[in-house]
């Protein structure tokens, strides 16, 4: 980074000639950007700004007015600096006249008292650039090897996130297009004030460029994407006004994770790893305050904060005898794809019974493996038939009959040969009420789990109930068109709720969810009717849409759907 001036007042070369600051000396952060000396008056046509100006002063006029304009014209160029030499024209003062010129305009005014080599000091704040230069092209290279070892090493996004952060001293999240949290290291911060209200907060910074700085939020924001397809944000937050390397940083840093998610076809979806991640700290007391994990886990939209919490355990059976020897390093044979299958199953299960839940493969390169399932249930929830639902999905998912003769898993496959038996045992641990007790609910679920593998009794739990267009959603909720489709529909709305504090997307929901009858409607909103039509009204303008036409009435109602499944806020 270029030096400042304050910085080139403090070289040896400079302060043998005794600088003192007559004016502008709330101006000295100033950048320098090269030295110049000149003893004529119309010099500013030849600077580009950013220039430290040396002059005796010998060919400065003395009339007042030509000595205002001089300095204007410097302030205009933007010069950072203005150094006058005593002993030629000026014995011991500067004119009042240059010195007003300089306060007005904000144009630091350097006296010096002894006679300087301007040469000395040319070299050294050129010495000084040149450093400055090397260091930002060795930074550039250290951010270049760094980003290259993490593609080529198959880095997660969590510890791509976490260089950037170490890198910038500043909290970095990553976020999907519905503005969840993905990945988030907190370098220091604190994690309720930075990830509380964040999908609130994400959607009012919508800069115009795919790498921009916003000035309100002080985030530095840039899209993750290849191939024309984004599906998320890479956000630096705190941080002053970038530099030219942060901007290098941040978006090397976003195609080490657009090319990771290209080339890791068979690896966990970034949802996954995420919540396996929360779920691997709370168990190995990684948090040093459970409600870092709490604020976590509600970024990614599930809350754990006043509710009723389990901790689950799904573990993969062991194969069928005349199957494949069992794969090194993973429970029960069970290979690592099969893993990943079990536990984007079990997920889409937690989702279609409605179910808010943390679902992520623990352990999964030793004995160990399995899949970890936090549970968070609101205070009305039937426990039993909640689980009871979850069991009957996940065997749908994972071991039912395939459609049109096509089977969705390999270990659908095994279960139908082997007369449709589980490919899993589900056990669960015991209801606790705060984060700090989950350890206690999944060491218990294990245990169960552990039991209960070598039993195949085909134990079911109740029937899998038909969730029609809200069950599709919920299983679509990760892709990122379903999440362009939402935003594309309704984010003026959200973006206009989030920046006003209004409504619109609630009443929005009552109207269509009242089948368009605006008397149903107003009443269920608790508006009077003339209200409830100026708001409609006001939700039209915003989106541009035509309430009246059922097409846009029906594509709306599909992306307020969708929007539920995404933010999965079961309250």
């Amino acid at each position: 980074m270029l030096p400042t001036l304050a910085d080139v007042l403090r070289l040896d070369a400079v302060r043998r000639g005794e600088p003192r600051i007559i004016a502008g000396a709330d101006h000295l952060d100033a950048r320098v950007r090269w030295v110049h000396s000149a003893e004529v008056t119309d010099i500013a046509h030849l600077l580009r700004g950013g220039e430290l100006v040396l002059t005796t002063g010998i060919a400065l006029p003395d009339d007042p007015q030509r000595l205002r304009a001089y300095v204007a014209e410097l302030a205009e160029v933007g010069v950072s600096g203005l150094i006058v030499e005593l002993g030629r024209k000026y014995a011991r003062t500067l004119p009042d006249a240059l010195v007003a010129a300089a306060e007005e305009h904000g144009l630091p005014l350097i006296a010096w008292a002894r006679e300087t080599p301007f040469v000395d000091v040319t070299e050294a704040v050129h010495a000084r650039i040149i450093d400055a230069q090397l260091a930002e092209l060795r930074a550039s290279e250290k951010l270049h090897e760094v980003f290259t070892q993490l593609s080529v090493d198959g880095a997660p996004p969590a510890e791509v996130v976490r260089q950037v952060a170490t890198l910038v001293a500043r909290p970095v999240v990553l976020e999907n297009l519905a503005h969840q949290v993905l990945a988030a290291e907190l370098a220091g911060s604190d994690p309720a004030e930075l990830l509380t209200g964040w999908e609130t907060r994400s959607r009012s910074v919508r800069p115009e460029e795919r790498t921009a700085y916003d000035e309100s939020s002080r985030w530095l924001v840039t899209v993750v994407g290849a191939r024309g397809e984004d599906w998320g944000r890479l956000i630096i937050t705190s941080m002053d006004p970038p530099s030219p390397r942060d901007v290098v940083l941040i978006e090397r840093a976003a195609t080490t994770l657009a090319l990771g998610r290209l080339l890791d076809r068979h690896a966990e979806s970034l949802e996954r790893q995420a919540h396996g991640s929360i779920i691997s700290g709370i168990l190995a007391h990684a948090y040093a305050d459970p409600q870092e994990a709490a604020a976590r886990a509600r970024a990614l939209g599930v809350p754990l904060t006043g509710r009723r919490l389990l901790g689950i355990v799904v573990l993969p059976r062991p194969p069928a005898p005349s199957g494949p020897p069992p794969a090194l390093g993973l429970a029960n044979g069970a290979s690592a794809a099969s893993l990943t299958d079990l536990a984007e199953a079990t997920a889409a299960a937690c989702r279609e019974a409605n179910l808010s839940a943390l679902v992520g493969a623990l352990d999964e390169s030793s004995p160990q493996a399995r899949v970890g399932v936090l549970a968070s249930l609101p205070s009305r929830a039937v426990e039993d038939d909640v689980l009871c639902e979850v069991a009957q999905r996940l065997r749908a998912h994972h071991c039912g009959p395939a459609p049109a003769g096509r089977d969705r898993t390999a270990a659908g496959r095994a279960a139908r040969a082997r007369g449709g038996a589980e490919e899993f045992v589900m056990a669960v641990g015991s209801t606790v009420e705060s984060v700090r007790d989950v350890r206690r609910s999944f060491l218990e679920a294990e245990q169960v789990a552990d039991v209960a593998a070598g039993r195949n009794d085909g134990r079911l739990f109740y029937r899998l109930p038909d969730l029609r267009l809200r069950g599709l959603l919920h299983l679509l909720r990760e892709d990122a068109r379903l999440q362009t489709f939402t935003e594309r529909e309704l984010g003026p709305l959200l973006t206009y709720d989030a920046q006003r504090g209004s409504d619109l997307v609630h009443v929005l929901g009552v109207y269509l969810g009242s089948g368009r009858n605006k008397v149903l409607a107003a009443q269920r909103a608790h508006l009077s009717r003339p209200a409830l039509y100026e708001r409609l009204r006001r939700i039209e303008r915003v989106l541009g849409a035509d309430l009246e036409d059922v097409e846009s009435c029906a594509s709306l109602h599909v992306a307020l759907l969708a929007l539920d499944a995404l933010r999965k806020d079961r309250t």
